[in-house]
């Protein structure tokens, strides 16, 4: 089936759609990445045209399709010890003047397929040796949070994670799982993974955090956006926890609720 084209209106209608759920702004610039990511979608139901699959996914009689549509639409682009100072200052500006006692827990925002999860989870089991702790990751596409929770990478995605941490937290796979890596199941009992849309204010079931880590993804949001979802998250973080956010990222301008601790890091006074 040849690929169908996007009218300039039935672009604007899928790019005000995923405004409206996930506050993230698509330029004209992809209207070529909205043709190739529904396309197989329009084959699939036998559509001839976007407008009409359009109609099928803000209708009711598939309810389940504007999930599919935004799982397809979002960017789920992460590594294992992405921008490692941040990693850095969480083990010695924060975990090493922890005491031993409650829990401590920390929230991947924007977790994608779960390597920034197993990230904090390495550097939390390393650096907390007699202090529980968890971790939660979050995103608004299910397809992702699956693969996360599984925990099951291919050895290409290695890079990043130290030698020692791999041996100690990984397992390699044998046989038919040759060339892929399973993070340790000890390791995934303190994690949890739910999907949570960043638009809405968080649910207070989740609990408080010391450390939540909103990296790359306020690039994708126009400025009102930013504020909206750093407000519905800053709740959620504990008095004199910490907020991280990506190195290409700012927060000046959006609240005055935070104070900048280092660039990209910040703490709730």
């Amino acid at each position: 089936m040849t690929e169908l084209a996007i009218t300039h209106q039935e672009f604007t209608l899928f790019r005000d759609l995923i405004y409206q759920i996930t506050g993230i702004s698509l330029s004209d610039a992809k209207k070529v990445l909205v043709v190739g990511r529904l396309s197989r979608r329009l084959q699939f139901y036998g559509l001839g045209s976007f407008l009409q699959y359009y109609r099928l996914v803000t209708g009711g009689e598939h309810p389940n399709e504007r999930q599919v549509m935004v799982d397809l639409l979002t960017t789920n682009e992460t590594y294992f010890f992405r921008e490692p100072k941040h990693f850095e200052f969480l083990r010695d500006k924060i975990l090493k003047k922890r005491n031993s006692g409650s829990v401590f827990r920390a929230w991947s925002a924007a977790c994608s397929s779960g390597e920034e999860v197993y990230t904090l989870a390495m550097t939390l089991a390393d650096n907390l040796p007699n202090t529980p702790w968890e971790v939660l990751g979050s995103d608004i596409s299910t397809r992702v949070l699956e693969k996360a929770a599984a925990g099951h990478y291919t050895l290409a995605r290695t890079d990043g994670i130290p030698p020692g941490f791999m041996s100690k937290y990984c397992l390699k796979g044998v046989r038919s799982q040759a060339g892929t890596f399973l993070v340790n199941p000890e390791l995934r009992r303190n994690t949890r993974f739910c999907q949570i849309n960043l638009m809405n204010p968080v649910e207070t079931g989740i609990g408080q955090f010391e450390v939540i880590f909103l990296r790359n993804v306020m690039i994708y949001f126009d400025p009102p956006t930013k504020t909206k979802v750093v407000h519905n998250l800053l709740p959620r973080l504990k008095t004199g926890g910490h907020l991280f956010i990506g190195h290409s990222e700012t927060l000046n301008g959006l609240t005055d609720r935070l104070e900048p601790v280092v660039p990209t890091v910040y703490r709730k006074p």
